[in-house]
């Protein structure tokens, strides 16, 4: 029989304090019966003494200090695994939102879970076809790796990684493949957009989606992406899946943070944050990876949206140090109506070099990647020249950049939505553009590479 505790003493926005308990452990579920019997849950988030702050997960709207009863349960948090996850849809809290009936648990795990160990860390080395272009092609996802989307307000990360999450795919062997699909603080249209487009296309048969919506708690927000990597980590190291865990958006996770932060009168650290920012990150980023002996994966693709475009915010700031580079997209190009606007030359991914070339993509791809990379710097620069002298002042050599630079962006930039292309065919638009330029002034290009691809038509 649980204790029931009647010494409610305050109430500060979604945090409540007990007086007078026993035994009461760190991170321990919490069930709060308000007067009128409603009963929400919460958990524990310090202990002092006889005292424990207790973090609501639905909000304190409505409770009455003096009628309302505390339980503490016993148990943290935790996620019940099987294969059944998949092809589910679940709220912020691990309910079913999709009307189908509850899981049944072959076991279940702590949702908050531990990074994994450096020691027993396995190199990312192989690589995942996303079928987009200019991230196979010019920064390439490595299995294992953590390559967050930076984004800004208005931009359409929500549609990039919905196609991610459908296209994605490990080449050569048939191995397991699963998605696992978190979203925090979207709106109900947002949402509906994903579990259309996961249903429509069939991905949902080998993913799991966990959705906690705007008018859904924030404090639930906190929850959210630790339930997605216990999934992960359950289906990748257990079931020895390869899983893309996409988490979108971590703005408004860290949103949440903050206002617990605030709630509890911590000292906050830059823009309001608290100064524990970049540890909570890194224990969710750090989730993700290989481990030796074991033959699944997490591989990790958190997208958040930078306030004011800013790069340099606490949030993309952090987020940057932790996980191994960043695609980052470009409010310029989604002017220009292209989709997806991926700025090329500031993103990045570390681990590129690892998961491409012979019997990973194909030998060229090193090369090719390098010599586009370069080609389009110096066709933006004569952009740039021919905006402030005129493009009469540019020579003929800066003309063929400039003209590079343009189909770049229209042709290897550019992609529909429902366009899946294979790495074959992405590097061939890109020897396709290189072709622009004469052969002389391909000096990143290996003479064995260019004799081989550049004359082909």
């Amino acid at each position: 029989m649980l204790k029931e505790y009647l010494t409610v003493t305050s109430v500060s926005g979604p945090l409540v304090i007990v007086e007078k308990t026993k035994d009461v452990k760190y991170a321990e579920l919490v069930e709060v019966e308000f007067s009128n019997g409603e009963i929400r849950r919460g958990k524990v988030l310090e202990i002092s003494e006889d005292k424990a702050l207790v973090q609501m997960f639905e909000g304190t709207m409505g409770l009455d200090v003096a009628g309302s009863k505390v339980r503490f349960l016993g148990r943290v948090q935790e996620l019940g695994v099987s294969p059944d996850l998949l092809g589910r849809i679940f709220d912020g809290a691990g309910r079913p939102r999709d009307n189908g009936p509850q899981v049944i648990a072959q076991k279940r795990l702590d949702i908050n879970g531990n990074p994994i160990n450096p020691t027993s860390r396995d190199y990312p080395s192989e690589f995942i076809q996303t079928g987009i272009s200019c991230i196979d092609g010019m920064n390439p996802l490595v299995r294992g790796q953590k390559l967050p989307i930076f984004s800004g307000s208005g931009l359409p990360h929500s549609r990039l990684a919905a196609q991610i999450g459908r296209q994605a795919k490990v080449l050569g062997k048939q191995e397991n493949f699963a998605v696992v699909f978190a979203a925090m603080g979207i709106t109900f249209e947002e949402a509906d957009f994903f579990m259309r487009d996961f249903r429509n296309t069939g991905a949902i048969e080998r993913s799991t989606l966990f959705i906690n919506l705007a008018n859904d708690p924030a404090i639930e927000r906190i929850s959210t992406p630790r339930l997605a990597l216990t999934c992960a980590e359950y289906l990748a190291f257990e079931l020895d899946m390869h899983v893309l865990v996409i988490l979108i958006d971590m703005t408004f996770y860290c949103e949440s943070l903050r206002e617990v932060s605030a709630a509890r009168k911590e000292i906050p650290g830059r823009r309001g944050y608290p100064g524990y920012l970049y540890t909570d990150l890194a224990t969710l980023y750090e989730r993700a990876g290989r481990i030796k002996g074991k033959k699944g994966s997490v591989t990790l693709l958190p997208v958040l949206t930078m306030p004011e475009d800013d790069k340099t915010h606490p949030i993309p700031d952090l987020t940057g140090y932790i996980t191994e580079g960043q695609i980052i997209l470009s409010r310029e190009l989604h002017r220009k109506g292209i989709y997806p606007p991926v700025d090329v030359l500031p993103s990045l991914s570390r681990l590129k070099d690892k998961g491409i070339g012979q019997n990973k993509t194909r030998e060229d791809h090193s090369d090719v990647l390098n010599q586009l990379f370069a080609c389009y710097a110096k066709g933006k620069e004569a952009r740039e020249l021919s905006v402030i002298l005129g493009e009469a002042a540019l020579s003929d050599l800066d003309r063929l950049y400039l003209k590079l630079a343009d189909e770049f962006e229209t042709k290897f930039v550019r992609q529909s939505e429902t366009e899946d292309r294979t790495i074959i065919q992405t590097l061939e638009i890109g020897w396709k553009l290189l072709r622009i330029i004469p052969r002389q002034e391909l000096k990143r290009i290996r003479e064995e590479y260019l004799s081989k691809y550049y004359s082909q038509k």
